[in-house]
């Protein structure tokens, strides 16, 4: 597919996704949410994608929404304008279900739908000089799409806060809420990100997708019987796959494991 708003880039086994429209910090319209909803459909596609890195060129990761489409959208008719809604928490959930770990690689603002989008991504890497906010109310507006991703990433207390007041939010206070896992300096913004992909390949990709499928089975869930059975049908399924009986028999042999790429 070509892209008018978008980048995609793939080396080796990652693959990096870089919102293009730069001269308005990456903000979204419809054809940058349709972009970006399509992408990642292909990407969970692919199995020589193992990582998924999403970026934003320019000053900016995402502004979020484009101020002239937000307000196109809130003349339109109830149902148009649901249906537009509908897009844009179709992409973020898109997003949030790749099945290859995310990284949001977070420099300059991310405002809005750019907080969703670093909060919808498994890990947040985030330079210096990022500034998160749910900045919604200030427009009259209300952070609903993305809340789902936000209040899992920073929690019902720290969304009481910023959800009502807007603040801006700096990076090491977004690592300190839980946003941001890593804040680095921008020069070594990269070199960071590379470490925790060399992390990443490091594990099975089938037993990294279980276990994304499990951080949603268990999340915010009361310790029954009924979720002790749940986790125990997980792991059950989990170690009958052929990825977990590869990896056992190459950590007792002290081999590597056949998703390990070696180089010769």
């Amino acid at each position: 597919m070509d892209y008018q708003f978008l980048q995609l880039e793939q080396q080796n086994q990652v693959a990096t996704v870089w919102i293009n429209r730069a001269e308005l910090h990456n903000a979204f319209n419809t054809q940058v949410i349709e972009e970006l909803h399509a992408c990642f459909q292909s990407l969970n596609q692919r199995d020589d994608v193992r990582v998924v890195i999403l970026a934003g060129r320019g000053k900016s990761f995402s502004a979020g929404a484009d101020l002239n489409w937000m307000k196109q959208a809130g003349q339109a008719s109830q149902a148009d304008n649901e249906a537009d809604a509908l897009k844009l928490a179709k992409m973020l959930q898109s997003l949030a279900t790749l099945k290859q770990p995310t990284i949001a690689r977070v420099h300059g603002i991310a405002f809005g739908g750019g907080m969703g989008l670093a909060s919808a991504c498994d890990i947040c890497i985030a330079s210096t000089d990022a500034k998160f906010a749910t900045s919604e109310v200030r427009l009259g507006l209300a952070p609903s799409t993305i809340s789902p991703y936000v209040i899992r990433a920073i929690g019902a207390r720290q969304a009481s806060r910023y959800f009502l007041t807007a603040e801006r939010i700096s990076a090491e206070q977004a690592k300190t809420i839980g946003l941001a896992h890593e804040v680095t300096a921008p020069e070594q913004l990269d070199s960071k990100i590379d470490e925790i992909v060399e992390a990443l390949l490091l594990g099975g990709p089938a037993a990294q997708n279980a276990s994304k499928q499990l951080i949603q089975l268990v999340d915010q869930q009361v310790l029954t019987e009924d979720l002790l059975f749940k986790t125990a049908q997980h792991i059950a399924h989990v170690r009958q796959g052929d990825e977990a009986k590869n990896g056992l028999n190459a950590f007792l042999n002290k081999q590597s494991p056949a998703w390990i790429k070696t180089t010769a």
